[in-house]
């Protein structure tokens, strides 16, 4: 598919695009009208783009097959010019630097991490089964005021067929001294079932944090025991599924104060006729990628179908997928998952990664319904009007404009799409614009976040990044890897972000299939850590040790008898220093992952929050003042502050901030 004309791509970067795009929203008969006048234009201007059914990149740079049989591929942009660094390596493995900013060391094996392995499928990645997967969740599952890790595994056929001991999910409890034990065996979250993401959320209010795993085969809900122990109710509360489900989210998407739960849906695989490449699965095709035999899919293979269950408010659920429109008719290859409020109407809106394939963006009408949006909110294509291999979502307002912006991760050959949003949930592909997209085209990216790591109250992006064919590294001359290093971009304050040197040594320099990633205040330092779960390997847990000294802010908030009780789908602005900055609760996003739920803020080097305003799910907003910056604060609706935490340790939330050297880098 060729590009669109250039005065396409201008109208929908510019203002006027976004505002045509409102008025048709809010006009529904004009839109016939101009969509029409449009498409002429734009079948005028590019007649064969316009014409073609399946948009594919040129010759070779996709697993397109050599044969007569529709098959397996990936979305992307044409074959890029590799890039290689200074001593010939591909830029994806490469590119260090000798000296520079040291923002993060990964101290995995410090903490215990490495005692854990992931596995999925053979080292060959025959079968795209094997190729996706694995996220992690952080959570305070036993409410000690420390965040504890999560972590989903994969399995083997072997184990799938019964002749084999399955491969175990790990959940590491934090020691509170930078160390972490793992009690998946006692805990009851082992899963051992061919895992790929998970999500967090308080589905039954009772003040503790349960977890959704998505399998391929039947999901896992675990219920919290209050003990220390989880149950599996997933079969129970008619949450089970049993297909091949990938990102979830937790969001009261009716405002009934009970957290609702979003599942999408992959591939229809059918392992007992398995789509190999050349088989009769795929109508004999041989997909390849630049020539090269590789699994088949997403193209080509059935997709399966996306469920939103309402809460019952009894511990069970109901699907109402198709009664709401958002049960993915299309049967796209769903990733990503997000419940978010993008226009700033207080309701939750569900945005849908997916693979090789538009993306979904359903707004909330506040009535129990959502309205289809996808295309009008220019969220389904990037700005060349192409679907990409959309896999990670992360969320935040890195304007400081109290608007809600979206990145999607996408294949090699291809960029990560920063999607603009004007504060109606009308997005703009500012990619190019922001410096973000031109060093990411030859890395694959899954796991993706928003967040302040110098804490200057500007918010940064970091995106991990791992190929999903071993087989690239036979072919250096491409310039990828199979295993690859992260990005952390740091914010310019002005729209555009600067890609930080990766130091030999430290984090940025680690070289990993990576696939997941979650972010957090791990050592309740106030600063965000980042944890990636790696494919066919061990963690990495990157401790953020940026030598700055700025101060900081994190509230974890507690929601009233009319919200969720973990808060999920509030809205936080916090004004300082006279910029008003916004941070969400929720649950999901990044690549099949969940974040920590506490809000944070970074403050400069301001020492004073001049106000915080909370709107809460149920619509309540609630102002109130911080008596002191660099604290955790725990803070209850209707009831203000109702705890505070100084080096992780309780403490007098009105008291002067004092810092002792355990709260430095």
């Amino acid at each position: 598919m060729q590009s669109n004309p250039a005065w396409f791509r201008r109208l929908r970067l510019s203002k006027v695009g976004g505002q045509l795009r409102q008025c048709i929203r809010d006009h529904w008969p004009l839109s016939l009208i101009v969509l029409a006048i449009l498409a002429i234009l734009y079948a005028l201007g590019n007649p064969a783009a316009y014409f073609a059914v399946t948009p594919v990149s040129a010759a070779g740079a996709q697993n397109e097959p050599q044969g007569q049989a529709t098959g397996g591929g990936i979305a992307s942009a044409g074959p890029h010019a590799a890039v290689f660094d200074n001593q010939h390596r591909p830029i994806t493995a490469g590119g260090f630097v000798k000296a520079g900013p040291i923002v993060f060391e990964d101290v995995a094996k410090q903490a215990g991490l490495t005692v854990w392995h992931h596995k999925a499928g053979t080292p060959e990645k025959k079968l795209i089964l094997e190729a996706k997967g694995p996220g992690v969740c952080l959570l305070d599952y036993n409410n000690d005021g420390w965040l504890d890790i999560y972590l989903v595994n994969g399995s083997t056929y072997d184990a799938l067929e019964g002749k084999a001991t399955p491969p175990h999910a790990a959940l590491f409890r934090n020691n509170h001294d930078g160390t972490f034990t793992n009690v998946a065996n006692f805990a009851g979250v082992t899963n051992d079932r061919w895992g790929y993401g998970c999500a967090v959320g308080d589905y039954n209010n009772d003040g503790w944090p349960d977890i959704y795993v998505t399998n391929y085969g039947k999901n896992r809900l675990y219920r919290n025991n209050h003990d220390g122990t989880f149950t599996d109710v997933a079969e129970q509360a008619g949450v089970a599924l049993d297909s091949w489900s990938a990102g979830a989210t937790f969001g009261d998407y009716d405002g009934d104060g009970n957290l609702d739960l979003f599942v999408d849906g992959y591939i229809h695989l059918d392992l007992k006729n398995p789509p190999l490449s050349g088989s009769k699965a795929v109508g004999y095709a041989f997909c390849q990628y630049r020539g090269v035999q590789v699994m088949c899919g997403p193209r080509g293979l059935q997709g399966a179908h996306d469920h939103l269950y309402h809460n019952n408010g009894n511990g069970t659920f109901t699907d109402v997928s198709k009664k709401l429109g958002v049960d993915d008719p299309n049967a796209y290859y769903g990733l990503g998952a997000l419940f978010a409020d993008v226009n700033n109407d207080g309701k939750p809106d569900l945005l849908v990664a997916n693979d090789s394939t538009p993306n979904y963006l359903y707004i909330n009408k506040g009535n129990g319904t959502f309205e289809d949006d996808s295309y009008m909110s220019g969220y389904a294509l990037n700005a060349d009007g192409r679907e990409a291999a959309n896999m990670g979502i992360a969320a935040g307002d890195y304007l400081n404009n109290g608007h809600l912006d979206i990145v999607n991760t996408t294949f090699a050959d291809d960029y990560d799409i920063l999607f603009q949003n004007d504060g109606h949930g009308n997005f703009t592909d500012v990619s190019y614009q922001a410096g973000i997209a031109e060093p990411s085209i030859p890395f694959v990216g899954f796991g993706d976040g928003f967040l302040d790591y110098d804490n200057d109250g500007w918010l940064d992006l970091f995106i991990a990044n791992g190929h999903v064919y071993p087989q690239v590294d036979q072919h250096p001359e491409w310039g990828e890897s199979y295993a690859q290093r992260p990005l952390l971009y740091h914010n310019l304050k002005n729209g555009k972000f600067d890609l930080v040197p990766a130091v030999e040594g430290t984090g940025l320099a680690v070289v990993s299939v990576g696939r997941g990633a979650a972010f957090g205040d791990l050592f309740n330092n106030g600063k965000i850590d980042v944890v990636i779960n790696n494919m066919d390997g061990v963690p990495v847990l990157l401790r953020n040790v940026n030598p700055d000294h700025n101060h900081w802010v994190e509230m974890k908030l507690i929601g009233g008898p009319r919200s969720p009780r973990d808060a999920v789908g509030s809205t936080v602005y916090l004004t300082a220093g006279g910029i008003r900055r916004r941070q969400d609760v929720l649950s999901g996003g990044s690549y099949l992952s969940s974040n920590d739920m506490r809000v944070h803020f970074g403050l400069g080097n301001l020492d004073r929050v001049e106000l915080v305003e909370i709107h809460w799910p149920d619509g309540a907003v609630e102002k109130m003042h911080l008596p002191a910056v660099d604290r955790i604060y725990t803070i209850t609706e209707g009831k203000g502050i109702t705890g505070a935490l100084c080096d992780g340790k309780p403490c007098d939330g009105n008291a002067a901030a004092v810092r002792s050297p355990s709260a430095q880098p």
